[in-house]
């Protein structure tokens, strides 16, 4: 591991690149509305299905495989099937066509859109990272976004939100661990409430973020 290559990793995985994260819940918004997320301790347990059994696990697999030499191409179409939503979809493939576009203008390849787990595991193979470091930053990445639309819409107080970041620690590092394993026959997601919720997410009347 280099120190520049973490720096190059953290600035990708920063709020402040401008992928547009904040703008989307993966279907929290929706639980919210409906009761389903009403404190610290629900968003911990729904952060934690959706990293342990849905969206977060998938992308971790994807990412893995990307990493360690699968193809982009079958990996990026892999995506698209596995998204559960056409607002899923959209969450991961916008984001990672605006990685791929934003790195393109900082002086790296210019590589086609992909969803954003296969995005980042393509630009990450030319660092000189541990795969589980690749992995386990960007599920924190993924988690602290989600904990932030926590924060703004439950809404909790931002202590609060960076304790259930804090005890989510250990599970991101277990999926982590276990997506270095990553297989096409293991890859699959099974937190059908937060999928079900990005499906119904697009039909509420008032919406504060894009899925």
């Amino acid at each position: 591991m280099t120190e520049r290559a973490l720096l190059t990793l953290t600035q990708w995985l920063s709020p402040a690149f401008p992928l547009g994260g904040f703008a989307y819940s993966h279907g929290l918004e929706l639980a919210v509305s409906e009761g389903q997320v009403r404190d610290a301790e629900a968003l911990e347990d729904w952060l934690g299905a959706i990293l342990t059994r849905g969206g977060g696990r998938v992308d971790a697999w994807l990412l893995s495989m990307v990493l360690q030499g699968a193809d982009a191409d079958e990996m990026a179409a892999l995506a698209e099937a596995l998204a559960g939503s056409k607002e899923r979809w959209a969450e991961t493939f916008e984001q990672g066509t605006a990685f791929a576009r934003t790195v393109a203008e900082m002086g790296g390849p210019r590589r086609p859109p992909r969803a954003l787990p296969v995005a980042v595991g393509e630009a990450a193979r030319e660092l000189d990272l541990a795969p589980k470091t690749v992995i386990s930053l960007y599920l924190h990445s993924f988690t602290s976004n989600l904990v932030s639309a926590g924060v703004r819409f439950i809404p909790l107080g931002q202590a609060a939100g960076q304790r259930v970041l804090a005890r989510l620690h250990e599970v991101i590092d277990t999926v982590a661990e276990e997506a270095l394993g990553a297989t096409l026959k293991g890859v699959s997601t099974g937190a059908f409430a937060a999928d079900l919720n990005a499906a119904r997410h697009e039909d509420m009347d008032v919406r504060i973020f894009k899925t």
